[in-house]
């Protein structure tokens, strides 16, 4: 695709993938501040969105080996956890990259919008439990479902993936926020994976923007998990909280 951005565009978008890839390994919602930008540019919804995932995959690799130096990725129920959103991920992927471009710009904008307010409006889907022993997917059935789901809708949109990955890592699985942000980026990046490999077959990439992101969001993404293990648990909510209310206005108004 031909589409001539001036310096100041690339600029910006360098920027925003600089906070998205730090925010992402603290809370979630990045993608939320690039995908609307990217459609203002005149970039189409379906470009857009696998532009996107070249960032997305780039802040993730840099964001699993941080989390890994740090000693706060835990791996002994890894495949089990990742293995479901990439399978979930094909199938968003290849809903997204089909889906008529006249529709998937409002289906983006809408899916974002409505999923942030989910998590923004029943805060019960941030509680975490504090000081208990992380729960096995294979013992809890119901959270191999719910990472599908949440595969499937990353795959699609990827958009605020964080704030529905988080409640079922946290919630359903009991680990702690910083572990369960160091799975949660661990899944982002299998599912990816998959969705970008889809978006590159159909065409359906700018690879100029996308290296901007990607170079700026890897970057983005070493500072933010530096910062994510030196907060404390609530304050780590806090963010994410905010960073909720933040989509719903960017997904809105984009």
């Amino acid at each position: 695709m031909e589409l001539d951005l001036n310096l100041g565009q690339y600029l910006l978008i360098g920027a925003l993938g600089l906070v998205a890839g730090v925010i992402n390994m603290m809370a979630g919602g990045g993608s939320n501040l690039i995908l609307p930008v990217l459609m203002v540019f005149g970039i189409p919804a379906d470009i857009a969105n696998g532009t996107n995932r070249v960032g997305v995959f780039m802040q993730s690799v840099s964001g699993v080996f941080g989390f890994h130096k740090a000693k706060r990725l835990p791996t002994e129920d890894l495949p089990a956890i990742i293995w479901p959103t990439m399978v979930g991920g094909l199938i968003g992927a290849l809903c997204a990259s089909f889906a008529p471009v006249a529709v998937l710009k409002p289906l983006l904008l809408l899916t974002m919008l409505g999923v942030a307010a989910l998590v923004a409006f029943n805060p019960n889907l941030l509680v975490h439990a504090h000081g208990v022993e992380p729960v096995r997917v294979a013992d809890r059935p119901n959270a191999r479902l719910a990472l599908i789901v949440v595969g499937m809708y990353g795959g699609f949109v990827q958009a605020a993936t964080g704030f529905i990955l988080l409640p079922v890592l946290a919630g359903l699985l009991r680990y702690d926020l910083v572990r369960a942000n160091a799975l949660k980026v661990c899944c982002t990046l299998g599912f990816t994976l998959v969705a970008l490999a889809i978006f590159i077959s159909r065409g359906q990439v700018m690879w100029d923007v996308g290296l901007v992101l990607a170079v700026c969001s890897a970057i983005g993404a070493r500072l933010g998990v530096k910062t994510a293990i030196k907060l404390k648990q609530e304050t780590l909510r806090k963010i994410l909280f905010v960073m909720t209310l933040v989509a719903v206005v960017l997904a809105l108004f984009g």
